[in-house]
């Protein structure tokens, strides 16, 4: 077992947000960036900054700061996105329709959509953006056929955990789930639950009690 010190939510959570800044600065031509420059972009304390990157190795230098492109580098590597993915996406109703046209899932991204699946016979056999549409009972066949490492939930709850049996049976090791349901899985496998009607409903929260919104004070 490691005896490496495990890595909070909250850092794990502020990684993506780092590299979204870093790339930001990158494509205006900025080398160097400190940590006080990285607190007034990204609204945390420079503080935090420091002690986030330093569960990681730290990657500054005293007086100097931070190489910009060589900590998104960093960050990249640590988040894992210098690999590439194989994903499936289950659901092509118009939450799915939209998760896979996202550009985070463009050609150069890394993540490598293989597998669409429905169905509705209004979609099943249709082609979308270069991938034909599966009707799901060709899921199983699939996942022995194919490697996949992530797949996208948008199927009606009813059905989710179902689905979810046969990915991890089809060895799928993440799933990114925005169906309605806390879905049970073993451990092996990593979950990461987009619930819509939670974030909106922590929106209109803070709509009616902004003194306790956690946001950027000006």
């Amino acid at each position: 077992m490691s005896n490496k010190p495990r890595v909070s939510l909250a850092v794990v959570k502020r990684l993506p947000k780092y590299y979204r800044y870093l790339g930001l600065i990158s494509d205006r031509g900025i080398i160097r960036v400190s940590s006080q420059e990285l607190s007034k972009i990204t609204g945390l304390t420079a503080s935090q900054i420091r002690q986030d990157l330093n569960h990681f190795g730290g990657f500054g230098q005293q007086g100097y700061g931070y190489n910009v492109e060589e900590l998104k580098n960093e960050i990249e590597k640590i988040i894992g996105i210098d690999k590439s993915y194989n994903a499936i996406v289950l659901g092509m109703g118009n939450i799915g329709q939209a998760i896979y046209k996202y550009p985070g899932f463009s050609e150069n991204s890394g993540f490598n959509i293989v597998g669409l699946f429905d169905v509705d016979k209004n979609l099943v056999g249709k082609t979308m953006l270069g991938n034909k549409i599966q009707h799901i009972d060709k899921l199983e066949t699939f996942l022995k056929e194919q490697k996949v490492d992530i797949a996208v939930l948008s199927t009606p709850t009813e059905v989710a955990q179902e689905l979810c049996d046969i990915l991890v049976e089809g060895n799928v090791k993440g799933i990114w789930n925005f169906a309605s349901l806390d879905l049970k899985l073993p451990k092996s496998v990593v979950l990461e639950n987009v619930h819509l009607d939670e974030s909106l409903f922590t929106l209109t929260y803070y709509l009616n009690n902004l003194e306790d919104y956690p946001g950027t004070k000006n």
